[in-house]
């Protein structure tokens, strides 16, 4: 969140047990963070691919979970290490922990055999997460879903602030709210007919005398004179310079309330005493750089 360059000395590690090459083919992992990342890869099988290494894994987390809550250590006779090692393990490390956790924490008997083991396997494949499905169709049809999600969300937040929009109205209607509330947030009612006058004001009367229109006389041939034109003229003329010194001015008291609020237009509007919609109008409108 710094405004300025920070410097790190870090060392990343990533690991992940999904094909990021395949994954940055199909669009789903970015290229470039790709190949930041991939300086130095280390492949790991999977622990199906193992053989004994499961066995002294099992015999780490069983020591591991001994030794910090102070009980017998589970051992494994020949028979279970067989079977520990010819078990897939879908779940992977993690569930090779999980079931060592098990059988030391429910098994009275700290020699387990084949059977014993077997128990804590899972076999039957209903037992396991649903699997998500990994090709094109089945990732399409995902974020197909999550995007339809998202709108939902979306379309259910536009409808309960409508909602309390209504309730705030129906709140002022019946006398439990201040005209100077609805007026004071004018802008979360634009889209609504409130029937309340908005807070932005009408635009001050000049302080200066208005210049007055004569009628103009006619001469005995029926055409007005010289001097009757040229009259009409100077008032005309005078109108355009008030009419300029006018819009001068304004863009000046928009410069200088921008600047006291250090271009926070929300504050200057309220400080101009206009809404904010029409101060970012009048921006535009004078070509003030900001």
């Amino acid at each position: 969140g710094s405004s300025k360059v920070q410097k790190t000395n870090v060392r990343v590690i990533a690991a992940t047990n999904v094909n990021l090459l395949r994954a940055v083919e199909k669009g789903k992992f970015r290229e470039d963070l790709y190949y930041r990342l991939n300086t130095v890869p280390i492949y790991v099988p999977p622990l199906r691919e193992r053989g004994e290494d499961v066995v002294l894994l099992f015999r780490k987390f069983t020591s591991d979970f001994s030794e910090k809550y102070r009980v017998k250590p589970i051992s494994l006779d020949s028979d279970a290490q067989s079977l520990l090692m010819r078990y897939p393990f879908p779940g992977n490390i993690r569930q090779l922990k999980n079931i060592a956790e098990q059988v030391s924490l429910l098994e009275q008997n700290r020699e387990v055999n084949a059977q014993t083991l077997s128990k804590y396997l899972p076999t039957d494949n209903s037992r396991l997460p649903m699997p998500i499905p990994t090709g094109s169709q089945g990732g399409e049809s995902m974020d197909f879903s999550e995007r339809d999600l998202l709108y939902k969300v979306l379309f259910d937040m536009k409808k309960d602030m409508n909602e309390l929009k209504k309730l705030v109205l129906d709140t002022y209607k019946s006398g439990g709210l201040s005209q100077s509330i609805i007026q004071k947030h004018s802008e979360l009612f634009e889209d609504m007919d409130t029937g309340i006058p908005v807070s932005e004001p009408k635009e001050p009367s000049p302080s200066y005398p208005l210049p007055l229109v004569l009628e103009s006389q006619k001469s005995s041939n029926g055409s007005s004179s010289e001097y009757e034109d040229e009259a009409i003229e100077d008032i005309m003329h005078e109108e355009d310079d008030n009419s300029l010194s006018l819009e001068k001015k304004e863009k000046e008291m928009i410069i200088k309330a921008l600047r006291k609020h250090n271009n926070k237009r929300k504050y200057a509007a309220n400080d101009l005493g206009i809404s904010e919609r029409t101060l970012y109008r009048k921006i535009k409108q004078y070509g003030i750089d900001q």
